[in-house]
C-alpha cells in the first residue's frame, strides 16, 4: 500500500489466525496485531483522532503546547505525530518507568516532566491537569476523557476486523484507558448484537504493563462497563507466560498485556464448541526488553517488575 505520510500509514494491521491456540475443529482464533502500526502500537489511532479532530475545533493551534499525562504508548504516538505536523509536546511521565519509553520520546523531541513514581499514572494526571489550568498554552487531548479515543476504534480498528471476519463471535482486549473496548465492542455489536466484548483485567494489587483494575480506584470518563459483557482477571505470572508462550508457539512478538489477552482468548476458547475470537494485542514487545522477560525466570523478576510503571 501507498501513503502520502506515515500517520496516514496508522492502520490496516494485520489479522493473523492463531492454529495452535484452537482446542478443536470449529474454534478459531485470530490475533489483531497493533504492533504494526508506526510506533509499534494501536495508540497511533487513537493520537491520529485527537489530534484531527482539535485541529478541526480550532483547540490546537501553532501557539499551542501539545500537553498529555502518560507513561507509554499514547505518548510516544503523540511525540510522532507533533514531529510530523511541527508542534511542541510536553508529557508528564511517573519517574520510573522503562528507559525505552524515555528514549523514545526524547528521539521524537518531546519534553518530559517526570511525576512521582508512586502515584503512577494518577499521579501524572494531577501534575498535567494542575499545569493546563495555570497556562492557557497547553492543550491536553486527555486520552481517558476524550471521545475520538473509543471513536477511533469505532472508525478503524472495528472495521477492519468486521471486513476480515464478518463471522466474530468474541472479541477480547486488554482495559487501559478503555478507548479500545468502547469504541471496538459498540461497531461490533452493531455489526451483529449477539458478539460478546471481554475484557482482560489484572488481579487486584498486581501489575501487568498496559492494563488496570477498575476496582482500585480511578475509572476512566470514556468507560461504559455496560457495554461489556464480562470482565475476566489474569495473575501477572499468567500473563508473563503466555506472552514468552506467544513468541515460542506463534513467533509473535508482542507486550505484555497481549500475554494477557491470550491468557484470556485461550479460556475461553476451551469453553467453546465453535466460533471465532478475535484477540486484539495492543503492542509490539520492543519496549519491554529491559524488563528481561524473554530472558528471567518468572520467580526472578519479582519485586522489580513490580516497582515499575509501564501503561
Amino acid at each position: 500500500m501507498r501513503f502520502t505520510s506515515i500517520i496516514d500509514a496508522i492502520g490496516h494491521t494485520p489479522l493473523v489466525e492463531l492454529r495452535s491456540y484452537s482446542p478443536r475443529t470449529g474454534v478459531r482464533v485470530f490475533a489483531k496485531l497493533e504492533g504494526h502500526n508506526p510506533t509499534g502500537s494501536l495508540k497511533d489511532r487513537i493520537a491520529k483522532f485527537m489530534i484531527d479532530q482539535a485541529e478541526r475545533e480550532g483547540l490546537l493551534t501553532r501557539d499551542k503546547v501539545i500537553l498529555e499525562p502518560t507513561s507509554g504508548n499514547t505518548g510516544i504516538s503523540l511525540a510522532m505525530i507533533a514531529r510530523v505536523k511541527g508542534y511542541r509536546l510536553k508529557v508528564v511521565m511517573p519517574e520510573n518507568v522503562s528507559p525505552e519509553r524515555v528514549d523514545m520520546l526524547r528521539l521524537f523531541g518531546a519534553e518530559i516532566v517526570f511525576s512521582s513514581g508512586e502515584k503512577g499514572t494518577n499521579g501524572s494526571i494531577e501534575v498535567a491537569q494542575r499545569m493546563v489550568s495555570e497556562d492557557a498554552r497547553y492543550f491536553m487531548p486527555y486520552q481517558y476523557g476524550n471521545l475520538a479515543n473509543p471513536q477511533a476504534h469505532y472508525d478503524t480498528t472495528a472495521q477492519e476486523i468486521i471486513d476480515d471476519l464478518p463471522e466474530i463471535d468474541m472479541f477480547v482486549a486488554g482495559l487501559g484507558t478503555g478507548g479500545t473496548l468502547m469504541g471496538v465492542g459498540r461497531c461490533l455489536k452493531d455489526h451483529n448484537p449477539q458478539v460478546k466484548v471481554l475484557a482482560a483485567v489484572p488481579h487486584p494489587g498486581e501489575l501487568i504493563f498496559g492494563l488496570r483494575n477498575l476496582d482500585e480506584g480511578f475509572i476512566p470518563p470514556i468507560v461504559d462497563l455496560d457495554l461489556l459483557d464480562g470482565r475476566i482477571v489474569v495473575e501477572s505470572e499468567d500473563a508473563f507466560r503466555s506472552t514468552r508462550e506467544l513468541t515460542e508457539r506463534e513467533g509473535i512478538f508482542a507486550g505484555v498485556s497481549s500475554g494477557a489477552v491470550m491468557a484470556c482468548a485461550k479460556r475461553l476458547a476451551s469453553r467453546m464448541d465453535k466460533g471465532s475470537i478475535v484477540a486484539l494485542l495492543a503492542d509490539g514487545g520492543w519496549k519491554y526488553l529491559s524488563s528481561q522477560l524473554w530472558t528471567r525466570s518468572y520467580e526472578d523478576m519479582g519485586q522489580e517488575t513490580q516497582d515499575m510503571v509501564w501503561w
